[in-house]
């Protein structure tokens, strides 16, 4: 297995496309049989000169890719950088001896209802699950139905990776592109799926951190959480509101902001976000263990909180900031943490994907490159592109789940030793 990675930032598309596909090409040395593109969206109005140019510069039989706001790639001088607002082109190849490699598109009005069986999940994508497919996936950001999606492909699929990102750029819809082999696609999803000798695995960076104490729900509806209880009694115990002191939400976010610090609290008031834990009978939460969604109403009549995400009574949730030294630390944590639980005695990385949320970047930590460098110092010597989001694609705790304001990294190795 081998795999390269190539960036240009050529303001000519057939410049830009020469550049990475010499480079990527060179530094592959072998046939590639998959093609990864991420394109910046001010080529939007060359989107349907790409592929008959791709066809004619790089012999490759599978290609996906998508359009967004900045790209992110490896520099000549072995960094990675990351290409905001302007012409930008990463190219990923890959040759991939022993496995499997089938790409494909899906419409939106094509998936199939949700109480639908897997067997009519495999059959719209025809990707045999016998076979343990992996998948990158990019998707229209006007989706109504993408969680729909990745909630379908983890029941047709459990066991899978899912990572990938939705196309982000300018605010028409025509800005953003989807490409998959020889089709270019304004709308749906377009993928690829992966399988036999290959590994992925993935690090989902929601960029938050966890301020307070974990509270139970004791009454919630849909994506309203109406009382709280304080978790004071373990995790397994039985749970009766006779027994417990329960609070509105509200309630429970005036006393935790009474503690916090004055820069904290300034924070509070735009950067508020929930975390909702993954496994309701851990104890002791680290990152990684919280969905974060946003924090979306309040209802100061009745003290209810919404959040963008349903919610049911018995689970747990805890309060979160975001902002960039947050996010740094969960970052480099997480990616500590991948390396501490890596067995010793598989293969190395070979290659990865990033897919950057267009809310973090340079704006967001005041320098450039700050996510795929630190990503770098962890993973020196491979090959890594990807794009900036209007959503990221990425499991947590095993669940595939759409995501704003994070960093998701598909590492690939192959199983081999």
């Amino acid at each position: 297995m081998k795999w390269a990675s190539a960036l240009s930032t050529q303001p000519s598309l057939e410049a830009a496309l020469d550049e990475v596909i010499a480079t990527a090409l060179q530094s592959l040395d072998a046939p590639a049989d998959l093609a990864i593109l991420f394109i910046s969206t001010t080529f939007a109005s060359e989107f349907p000169r790409l592929q008959p140019l791709l066809e004619d510069k790089l012999p490759v039989q599978h290609f996906i890719g998508c359009g967004g706001n900045g790209v992110i790639g490896p520099t000549q001088g072995g960094s990675t950088a990351e290409i905001e607002e302007e012409p930008g082109i990463a190219l990923t190849l890959a040759s991939l001896p022993g496995v499997e490699i089938q790409t494909f598109h899906i419409y939106e009005d094509e998936l199939p209802d949700p109480d639908s069986a897997p067997l009519t999940w495999t059959e719209l994508l025809e990707v045999d699950p016998a076979h343990q497919p992996h998948f990158i996936l990019f998707a229209d950001p006007s989706s109504s139905k993408i969680s729909d999606l990745l909630q379908g492909l983890d029941y047709a699929y459990p066991g899978a990776v899912k990572i990938g990102g939705l196309a982000s750029g300018r605010s028409s819809w025509s800005g953003s592109g989807l490409f998959c082999d020889d089709q270019l696609y304004r709308e749906g999803t377009v993928g690829v799926a992966l399988s036999g000798n290959i590994m992925v695995e993935t690090i989902v960076a929601q960029g938050c951190r966890p301020i307070g104490q974990p509270y139970r729900v004791a009454e919630a509806e849909r994506n309203v959480v109406l009382q709280v209880e304080e978790q004071t009694v373990p995790v397994e115990a039985t749970f009766n509101t006779d027994e417990v002191e329960l609070q509105t939400p509200l309630e429970a976010l005036q006393t935790l902001v009474q503690d916090l610090d004055e820069d904290e609290r300034e924070l509070a008031q735009h950067s508020l976000s929930v975390g909702i834990v993954c496994n309701e009978f851990k104890q002791n939460l680290e990152p990684g263990d919280f969905l974060i969604r946003n924090l979306i109403g309040v209802d100061p009549r009745i003290g209810a909180i919404a959040i963008g995400d349903r919610i049911r009574p018995g689970q747990r949730i805890q309060f979160h900031l975001r902002d960039a030294q947050a996010s740094a630390d969960e970052l480099e944590e997480l990616l500590q943490n991948y390396f501490q639980k890596s067995p010793q005695d598989q293969s190395q990385p070979t290659a990865a994907l990033m897919f950057d949320c267009l809310g973090r970047g340079e704006r967001f930590y005041g320098e450039s490159d700050f996510d795929s460098q630190l990503f770098r110092r962890y993973f020196q010597d491979i090959p890594i592109s990807g794009f900036f989001c209007n959503g990221e694609i990425g499991p947590i705790a095993g669940t595939t789940f759409l995501h704003g304001y994070t960093a998701a990294f598909g590492i690939f190795r192959s199983q081999d030793d």
